[in-house]
């Protein structure tokens, strides 16, 4: 009996990812309105970050009980396209809307649940990613899209004619084959973690120098760690 209810445990956490992601769209959708101290936009990019915690802590409970499953697994990859695929592209669409970008022109967000969609299809079906990947996790580019929105909010909306490429770029980061390595520390031993304590210390610095739009600068790193440090991994 103890064992099949722990069993649940980790399915359990993954749809309180799932249900973040849609209070993140819900928030995304009503982004100016004042909800409490905060507006929507900034609920939903709280609701997106409480996402990526759940979603960290249900694949480490499954690891801790031994509570791997095929449906977990596919419950994990449908929950992170919402929270981390769709949630996101809300929030962008609903901040270019807001700046009074023209609704064809926001339509390009759509790419990135798309583009997440083909990345999760990919991993699920590969044996080959668990310590690597190939191509941005869909969990980083959502944390990106965090970065941008607090980017508008203290620096101001950059326009939508420059912000089409980098939606396109992002969410193609997705799909491409380039290999980047896990964030998650299996042991905390310096050789192995190299690279991860080097995001992990320029994440603290970025966002002491930034606030959240440091999260921006992180994930570019991120980015050019995997590329140019791939022979460490």
């Amino acid at each position: 009996m103890h064992k099949r209810i722990s069993s649940y445990i980790p399915d359990a956490i993954t749809c309180l990812n799932l249900v973040c992601g849609c209070i993140a769209i819900f928030m995304a959708f009503n982004i100016g309105t004042a909800f409490g101290a905060l507006t929507g936009g900034q609920w939903a990019m709280i609701a997106i970050a409480a996402a990526a915690v759940f979603d960290f802590f249900d694949g480490a409970s499954a690891r801790a009980l031994n509570a791997y499953s095929d449906l977990g697994k596919d419950l994990d990859s449908l929950s992170d396209l919402v929270s981390f695929g769709v949630a996101p592209a809300m929030l962008v669409l609903n901040a270019m809307l807001a700046a009074g970008t023209p609704l064809v022109a926001g339509l390009f967000t759509l790419a990135i649940p798309v583009c997440g969609a083909i990345r999760l299809a990919k991993f699920n079906n590969d044996t080959t990613q668990g310590s690597v990947f190939k191509g941005l996790p869909i969990p980083a580019n959502a944390i990106f899209w965090i970065g941008a929105y607090a980017w508008f909010g203290k620096y101001g909306f950059p326009g939508w004619l420059p912000l089409i490429p980098v939606i396109l770029l992002v969410s193609l980061a997705m799909t491409a084959n380039f290999r980047m390595f896990s964030l998650k520390f299996k042991n905390f031993d310096l050789a192995p973690n190299f690279l991860r304590y080097v995001i992990l210390f320029a994440a603290i610095l970025f966002l002491v120098c930034y606030s959240l739009a440091g999260l921006v600068w992180t994930i570019l790193l991120y980015v050019l760690l995997s590329y140019f440090g791939r022979n460490r991994f």
